[in-house]
C-alpha cells in the first residue's frame, strides 16, 4: 500500500483553482445525454467517479467528444430521451463506488429500452439503493438484486423494454420515498422524472436530508429547461417535458474540495480559492460561514472564497445535516480548539465510501483525542493526559483512509499540528486526484 509523509505544515499562503465539483460533473453528464442538442461540458472534474461515469454513457450509445488538449472539457451528442439498447442484450456497466453514477444511472436505465447489469466495487454493494429501487418498480421497471436484497448489484429491465408497462391509468405517478437514508435516491427520480408519460408527484417522508445536494439537482435542471416544483421538501412534482441543451455548461468548482484549504487558513494562515463564489449552487459553500463562527475571518466573492486564520479558534456544536460531506472537515479542526467540536444529524455518514463516523473516531483516537460517537453525531476534543503524552512523543502516526477519498484530504489537516503519515492517498483519485499536490503548493513549511 502507498503512503504519504506529509511533514508538519506552518501555516497556510496562496491561492487555489479549484477543480470541478463532482456532483455537479456527474449529474451534467448524465442530463446532456438524455436531453436533445449537443452539450458542451467545461471544467468538468476527471477523477473515478466521472471516469466511470463517461464510460457508462459510451457503452449505452452515447456520443462522447473529448478534447485531447483540454480533458476538462467534452462534447455530450444527446439522446433526446432514454437509451434504447434493446437489440444489445444485456449491457455490464461498472461503476465503481460512484454514487453519484449508480443511483442516477439506475433511475434513467429503468425508465429505458434495455437490459441492464450495474456492478461495482465492494463497498457499493454494502451502500443501500432499495428505496430507490422500490420506487422504480412503481414506475414500471423490472429490477432483480443479483447480492443481498437491498443493495447493488442490479439487473435492471427498463419499462420500455417491458410489454403491458403501462396498466397505471391514474393521472400521476404517486411516489413516496424516505427521505433520511441519502438525498441521491430524490436526485435520481428528479433527473428523469420529466421523461414519465405523465406527472410525477415525490412525496418526501419524514425529514429530507442534505436539501442543498436537491437544490443543486433542481438548478441543475433549470439550465436544461425543467421546472421542479418543491413544495416546502414535502413533496416535489415535474410535469412530462424533454430535456433541451443548454448548448454550454461550466461547470463550478469543487466546493466540498475547498472545504479543506478554507479550513486549514482559518487554523492558520490565508487563503484564496477560485471557481465558487456568492451565487454558487453548491450548499458546501455555506461551509466559510460556518468557520466564521469558528472566529475565522471570512470573504466572499463573485467567483472566490477567501479565509483567514482566527485570532483564536472556537470549537463547535452544530448540525451538519446540510453539509455531510463538507462537515467531516470540521473533526481535525479539533486539534486546535479549546472546546470540543460536536456535529449532528450525519447519520448519512454511516453508509458513505465507509462508515465515516466508525472510521473518523477511530482516527482521532490515534492522536489521543477523547472521542464520543453516537448513530448521528460526533464528539471530539484534543485534551487530557493520554492527548498530550502521544504529542510529546512524536511517534509519527499513520492514518488510515478506507478506500475513502474524504478520510484522507479531512485527516490531512492534522499536519497543521505534526507530521503525519497517509495511508492509501491515492483514493482521492475518486473526487480530487491531485489534492495532494494542490496542498503542498499552499503549505509553508
Amino acid at each position: 500500500m502507498e503512503t504519504l509523509t506529509l511533514e508538519k505544515i506552518d501555516h497556510i499562503s496562496g491561492s487555489v483553482k479549484l477543480i470541478g465539483s463532482k456532483s455537479l460533473t456527474n449529474r451534467a453528464l448524465l442530463l446532456s445525454a438524455l436531453s436533445e442538442g449537443r452539450t458542451k461540458l467545461t471544467n468538468i472534474l476527471r477523477s473515478d467517479d466521472s471516469k466511470v461515469m463517461i464510460q457508462a454513457l459510451k457503452q449505452l450509445g452515447v456520443k462522447v467528444e473529448e478534447n485531447d488538449q483540454d480533458p476538462t472539457e467534452v462534447i455530450i451528442n444527446g439522446l433526446g430521451g432514454v437509451f434504447n439498447t434493446q437489440e444489445q442484450g444485456t449491457i455490464e456497466l461498472f461503476l465503481g463506488n460512484a454514487g453519484t453514477a449508480m443511483r442516477p444511472l439506475a433511475a434513467a436505465l429503468a425508465l429505458s429500452n434495455g437490459t441492464y447489469k450495474l456492478t461495482g466495487e465492494e463497498r457499493m454493494y454494502e451502500r443501500p439503493i432499495g428505496i430507490l429501487v422500490d420506487a422504480l418498480r412503481k414506475l414500471g421497471a423490472k429490477i432483480e438484486y443479483l447480492g443481498n436484497e437491498g443493495y447493488p448489484p442490479l439487473l435492471i429491465t427498463g419499462r420500455k423494454a417491458l410489454e403491458n408497462n403501462n396498466t397505471n391509468q391514474a393521472a400521476t405517478y404517486e411516489l413516496e420515498v424516505a427521505g433520511n437514508t441519502s438525498s441521491q435516491f430524490i436526485s435520481a427520480l428528479l433527473m428523469v422524472g420529466s421523461l414519465l408519460d405523465k406527472p410525477m408527484n415525490l412525496k418526501v417522508k419524514g425529514e429530507l436530508i442534505s436539501k442543498p445536494y436537491v437544490n443543486l439537482t433542481c438548478e441543475l435542471l433549470k439550465r436544461f429547461g425543467i421546472q421542479v416544483a418543491n413544495n416546502d421538501y414535502a413533496s416535489f412534482t415535474i410535469n412530462p417535458q424533454a430535456l433541451i441543451s443548454p448548448n454550454h455548461y461550466l461547470v463550478e468548482g469543487d466546493a466540498s474540495g475547498a472545504t479543506y484549504f478554507l479550513a486549514a487558513a482559518a487554523i492558520r494562515g490565508s487563503v484564496k480559492v477560485y471557481g465558487v463564489g456568492k451565487d454558487s449552487i453548491q450548499g458546501d459553500t455555506k461551509f466559510i460561514e460556518v468557520l466564521a463562527q469558528m472566529g475565522a475571518n471570512i470573504e466572499i466573492g463573485d467567483d472566490y472564497l477567501a479565509v483567514s486564520q482566527a485570532q483564536e479558534l472556537k470549537g463547535i456544536d452544530i448540525d451538519m445535516n446540510d453539509m455531510p460531506d463538507a462537515a467531516m472537515t470540521l473533526v481535525p479542526m479539533a486539534l486546535f480548539t479549546k472546546e470540543p467540536i460536536i456535529i449532528r444529524n450525519i447519520e448519512s455518514w454511516r453508509v458513505k465510501e465507509t462508515d465515516r463516523i466508525a472510521a473518523l473516531a477511530t482516527e482521532m483516537r490515534k492522536l489521543g483525542c477523547q472521542v464520543e460517537e453516537g448513530q448521528d453525531y460526533i464528539k471530539v476534543q484534543a485534551t487530557g493526559d493520554n492527548y498530550q503524552k502521544i504529542k510529546e512523543q512524536g511517534t509519527l502516526i499513520d492514518f488510515d483512509t478506507y478506500n475513502d477519498h474524504r478520510m484522507a484530504m479531512s485527516m490531512s489537516l492534522a499536519a497543521l499540528d505534526r507530521s503525519i503519515i497517509i495511508n492509501d492517498p491515492m483514493c482521492c483519485k475518486k473526487t480530487f486526484p491531485d489534492y495532494f499536490e494542490r496542498l503542498a503548493l499552499v503549505s509553508v513549511r
